[in-house]
């Protein structure tokens, strides 16, 4: 800890700070450390935005306008730091310790922690229920592709009449890959609040409440979680890699990134498996890098519910749970209220 300067950061960039040196001291430390720094990270996100997000009132007016978007050597910068604190150990310990804040609070509330369970699982149903109208495009959109080849024989067509939406028609027939990797992406989490997924049973159902309940938040720490932060991980850089040169990489660190920074340019990924087929593919990669996001919220939804019923007994199964009711169950629950 002597041969360092200043807390968080250092004068000198070939002298570490003393916070990288008591990290830098052995596993414990750096686990401890990065906790600690979490708060300072999470100040600096807040209250400096320009520094990270510097690029975005720049590019997206010209993404927009369909233009070559162009950046300045501060916007530069800034995508940059975007690109490396969305896949670093630094943005996870951000969202760590405020998981850690957040769970250690629930556990002296229970009602606080209640009203995330009912903030995560309605902010996943509202997603759902969007985005499940993509079923709806995807089928009329197919209806008219095959009208349009089959009946009318013509070779493209425009979506109302805007030309920069005229395509040929094995570009639209393609474009229903979007559809259906919207569905699966932005509907995940709402379909596992929906109790729609299909599980595997060997033990479960045979097990009381209390030990179902164990299991799920095993379950929900032991595999979601790390299955959700891996995908990010491999989702995030995938992204990146597909939307600018020179490609950035997992490895990399924040100094290299930012001589990276001088030569960056945007080279979003245009190609497509035919000459006249869909070239948008790089809003797939969005879609996994949303996908891995719903699922960890979710993840956290699931473990604390489990926590909660488990604590409170049989009589809080399903409290709170927002499932839409269909057909016959919409009729009695109408009667139920009367």
């Amino acid at each position: 800890m002597e041969n360092c300067q200043g807390f968080f950061h250092a004068v000198e960039k070939k002298i570490p700070s003393c916070v990288d040196a008591f990290q830098a001291s052995g596993v414990f430390q750096w686990f401890f450390g990065n906790i600690f720094e979490a708060f300072y990270n999470l100040y600096f996100f807040v209250f400096n935005p320009s520094s990270w997000g510097g690029w975005i009132p720049q590019i997206v007016p010209e993404i927009l306008s369909e233009k070559n978007p162009k950046m300045t050597t501060e916007a530069k910068t800034s995508l940059m730091k975007f690109i490396y604190y969305g896949g670093s150990v630094e943005f996870f310990f951000v969202i760590f310790t405020a998981f850690l804040a957040i769970t250690a609070y629930g556990f002296y509330n229970r009602n606080f922690m209640w009203s995330v369970v009912r903030t995560l699982e309605g902010f996943a149903n509202i997603v759902g229920r969007v985005f499940a109208w993509a079923g709806l495009a995807m089928v009329l959109q197919q209806i008219i592709i095959v009208f349009l080849q089959r009946i009318f024989t013509v070779p493209g067509f425009s979506l109302f009449g805007i030309d920069a939406w005229a395509h040929d028609v094995s570009w639209w027939a393609e474009m229903l890959k979007l559809h259906n990797a919207m569905i699966v992406a932005m509907c995940v989490s709402y379909t596992f609040v929906q109790g729609g997924h299909v599980r595997v049973d060997l033990v479960y159902s045979a097990v009381g409440h209390r030990t179902k309940k164990m299991i799920d938040m095993f379950g929900s720490i032991l595999f979601m979680m790390p299955a959700a932060i891996v995908t990010w991980m491999y989702g995030w850089y995938f992204l990146w890699r597909h939307l600018v040169v020179p490609n950035p990489s997992a490895t990399d660190k924040l100094d290299k990134l930012l001589l990276k920074a001088r030569a960056v340019r945007w080279n979003i990924e245009t190609i497509g498996f035919s000459p006249n087929g869909y070239d948008k593919y790089f809003l797939f990669k969005f879609l996994l890098v949303a996908f891995a996001g719903l699922v960890f919220l979710q993840s956290i939804a699931f473990f604390y519910r489990s926590y909660l019923e488990w604590k409170e007994g049989p009589v809080s199964n399903g409290k709170y749970l927002d499932r839409d009711r269909l057909g016959d169950e919409t009729a009695e629950a109408a009667a139920d209220a009367h």
